[in-house]
């Protein structure tokens, strides 16, 4: 894992596209709006961009519920206009990664529609089509995560047939190998237009139990779907020859990626899925489920780093397109000092970081009213759980209306948060001191240093309250990095050899400059970042 590739020493981001840029003022995040925004992406210092479902859709859940593999919305462009993001991006050095959305299709997609019109139809085994049991009664008891019944009743054919999410995402049948050959096809198509990479959505769910068991219940959870132990729907034993097939097909273009979705994840679950035959680096999600607590977050990246062998590679993230953002949950009122310390923290680890739009002016969480909710599951669970609406609200670029988004006097998709007049990408590129200058110059160190992209995690703190020090340390480049999650000023003490060496600053989200450091204490400002370099 040691020579350079964009994937493993770059950054990627992630793009909602419905929200990132309006270009022709229907209220909707469009292609085109992304290409007109690549010269600002190269200026941040992303390496990638990440595009969740691009492709058409009914939009029952934004994309992920997918009528046709090899086509773009039209709410979104074109092949053509497609192809003009990809070789524009490619002509700033940024690569292009599109989500694959593969557990199910929507209930609208030509398979589906062939499939449930008789029960002898070539498409029926493209799905999981059972007869139900005396009474009605479900094949088995699987469910929707979604808190629905798993299994749909179809009066036309007397069948039913089964959904992991909404009744309008039906699972598809990987057992079956004309879907096997389809979606792998699917794969040559995209890579054969360009395309970098790959995130496969809920990867591990692609298998269920050939004989369709039922799942072991338990007495725990608040949701039925938890009250189950999920081991004959998901993480069947087939994903690995899978995985298999897929990176040969991915190793016979050149540097070309993929990375998985873990559903129902744990470090060590999402850990072997990943090597040199299997997925790039898939998703664990320990860091973004952490509280604001330097015990946490070093927990869960000691966790991490256990859990992966040797030659694979970590992934980190602190925000995407279904949780609230980092900003809501850690900022406090509009103060970014928090914030800093998140993005410090994720960019100076061993692994891919993924940012998520907007993360790098630290957008907060829209709220929406009942009536205005546009995400179903946020509908469903309102008020007592939140949907996942407010961390997909309009990219903020500017203070003029609409946030720069879409053009005055368009209703967009959802509004904009109230705070875009202050915060906003032009306010904070003017202010050397924003989160968006310390994203941009926290990018360019990683660039830069072979210690913060790929160095030894030596922890230099362990189950403290306030303070988080670790070292990232190659051959031949020592880095220190401090950081003060409390609001006063406190004090790291080093030990040992380290407390003779001497220090200089390379970034701070506090100060410009300091004095060369030599000796035993680093004095921290409260909620400072810093980070160090060891001087030979």
């Amino acid at each position: 894992m040691t020579s350079k590739l964009w994937w493993k020493d770059g950054v990627i981001y992630q793009i909602y596209p419905r929200s990132f840029a309006d270009s022709n003022g229907d209220g909707v995040g469009d292609l085109a709006g992304i290409t007109a925004k690549l010269d600002y992406l190269a200026e941040l210092g992303v390496d990638a961009i990440w595009l969740s479902p691009i492709y058409p859709s009914p939009n029952v859940d934004f994309g992920y519920d997918v009528s046709d593999y090899v086509d773009i919305h039209t709410q979104f462009g074109t092949l053509e206009d497609f192809d003009r993001l990809t070789a524009e991006a490619h002509r700033r050095g940024i690569r292009v990664v599109l989500d694959m959305v593969m557990n199910h299709t929507s209930d609208q997609h030509p398979w589906f529609q062939q499939s449930r019109s008789s029960r002898d139809n070539p498409y029926r085994d493209y799905y999981f089509w059972r007869d139900p049991k005396p009474g009605n009664k479900p094949p088995n008891n699987w469910l929707s995560v979604f808190g629905e019944e798993g299994w749909v009743p179809d009066p036309a054919t007397g069948q039913m047939y089964f959904h992991m999410f909404y009744r309008e995402q039906p699972d598809v049948n990987w057992r079956n190998p004309a879907v096997r050959r389809e979606m792998l096809d699917v794969f040559r198509f995209w890579l054969e237009r360009g395309v970098d990479g790959f995130r496969l959505d809920v990867f591990n769910s692609f298998f269920k139990d050939a004989d369709l068991k039922d799942n072991p219940t338990t007495l725990f959870g608040i949701r039925a779907f938890e009250r189950q132990r999920h081991i004959h729907d998901i993480d069947q034993p087939e994903m690995m020859p899978l995985l298999q097939e897929l990176r040969s097909l991915l190793d016979s273009y050149p540097e070309r990626y993929a990375v998985g979705e873990t559903f129902l994840a744990s470090a060590e679950k999402a850990a072997q899925y990943c090597g040199p035959d299997k997925l790039h680096g898939t998703f664990n999600f320990e860091l973004l489920q952490s509280r604001w607590s330097p015990r946490a977050f070093i927990r869960a990246i000691q966790r991490w780093e256990q859990a992966l062998a040797a030659d694979t590679w970590p992934t980190w993230v602190l925000n995407n397109h279904d949780n609230r953002r980092s900003a809501t949950r850690y900022g406090g009122g509009e103060k970014d000092d928090r914030l800093k310390i998140a993005a410090a923290l994720m960019l100076t680890q061993r692994g891919t970081p993924f940012l998520y739009y907007g993360e790098e002016i630290g957008m907060r969480d829209i709220h929406v009213p009942y009536r205005e909710i546009q995400d179903r599951l946020g509908k469903k669970y309102w008020p007592i759980v939140p949907g996942r609406d407010g961390c997909r609200a309009p990219m903020q670029w500017d203070a003029s209306p609409n946030a720069g988004f879409s053009p005055a006097g368009v209703q967009t998709w959802l509004p904009p948060h109230p705070n875009y007049g202050m915060r906003n990408v032009e306010a904070q590129r003017a202010d050397p001191n924003s989160l968006w200058h310390f994203y941009r110059k926290l990018i360019a160190l990683r660039r830069e240093s072979a210690a913060l992209r790929e160095g030894m995690f030596i922890p230099l703190t362990f189950d403290t309250y306030f303070i988080l020090g670790y070292l990232r340390q190659t051959s031949d480049e020592t880095m220190l990095v401090a950081l003060n999650f409390s609001g006063r000023r406190k004090r790291l003490v080093l030990g040992g050899k380290l407390a003779s060496v001497n220090w200089e600053m390379l970034l701070s989200s506090k100060r410009e400059q300091m004095s060369p450091l030599r000796g035993g204490l680093v004095a921290l400002e409260p909620y400072e970042a810093l980070i160090l370099r060891q001087v030979h």
